[in-house]
């Protein structure tokens, strides 16, 4: 009898085992005091802390002033809890966009005006159509957060656009005003052009169908157009950076080195000065700031 009881056991607990298997795992629970940074998590729906962020001084960022002061005053704005508006940063590719928004942050939570430190979230594009979700988790929170999406665009299929638009701006709540919305694109009305150009050449009121797809861009109070930079500013953005990290290396070859980077590369920006930067600093055998 006894024998007969314990297979039964090693049955019952193979079964519990296999079916705990089966279930889907705990959710975490985040804890929004152990750092500045997250990355949301769609499946299975809770924020990563981000430890070490991917940035760099505000200072190093150049050929933007004008764009970088607007986002900076916006933004320090809705961190004293005052009115701010959503932004979309749009523009040339490298020109430092997503740096801008993660630097800008960084310079805002040094202030010692803050109560609390502002938080930074990024969800991915493909998790666009969860935004609500995240937001329900949010506006609960004694914390002001900045959504950031980078490279935010739609193809010609996908009409998660519309859940952005309703969780920016339109939804029966609208927008917590613990919230913010910064997102960086390529386009400035973030859907492909020849999508528009079809709406129009193929609906019945064109006007009424092309004022669907660009309305979402009109959920931004804030434009801020990137452009491609100046020689000028491509070599003063290397100055920069050569600086910053201390390396050593005669001027005119730095300059004569850099031009020729960027004439391989086909183009200037940010991003190049910053590759060339790390190319430069390899061949010194000098280790970069962190």
């Amino acid at each position: 009898m006894t024998d007969s009881l314990d297979a039964l056991n090693k049955k019952l607990d193979r079964l519990i085992e296999a079916v705990s298997r089966l279930a889907p795992p705990p959710v975490p629970q985040t804890d929004l005091s152990v750092a500045d940074c997250f990355v949301w998590q769609a499946e299975p729906g809770y924020l990563e802390p981000v430890r070490k962020v991917n940035r760099v001084d505000i200072g190093l960022i150049r050929g933007v002033d004008r764009v970088r002061d607007i986002l900076l005053d916006n933004t320090e704005r809705f961190a004293s809890g005052y009115a701010a508006n959503n932004v979309l940063l749009w523009g040339a590719r490298g020109m430092g966009k997503s740096s801008l928004v993660k630097a800008v942050h960084a310079t805002v939570n040094v202030s010692d005006r803050l109560d609390r430190p502002l938080k930074l979230i990024e969800i991915h594009r493909e998790d666009i159509d969860t935004l609500p979700k995240l937001m329900g988790l949010l506006k609960a929170a004694s914390y002001r957060f900045i959504l950031f999406c980078d490279d935010l665009s739609f193809d010609h299929d996908d009409t998660s656009y519309k859940s952005l638009k309703a969780a920016l701006e339109g939804g029966v709540e609208g927008r917590p005003t613990n919230v913010i919305f910064y997102a960086t694109s390529n386009r400035r009305h973030l859907l492909p052009r020849d999508m528009i150009d079809n709406e129009r050449s193929t609906a019945i009121n064109p006007s009424e169908a092309v004022e669907e797809k660009v309305s979402l861009s009109d959920r931004f109070g804030l434009w801020l157009g990137f452009h491609k930079c100046s020689q000028d500013e491509y070599l003063d953005m290397i100055d920069g950076y050569v600086r910053y990290h201390g390396l050593t290396i005669d001027p005119e070859q730095l300059r004569a080195e850099a031009l020729e980077w960027a004439t391989t590369r086909g183009s200037r920006s940010g991003r190049v000065a910053w590759q060339f930067t790390q190319d430069l600093a390899g061949r010194l055998g000098k280790p970069l700031k962190d």
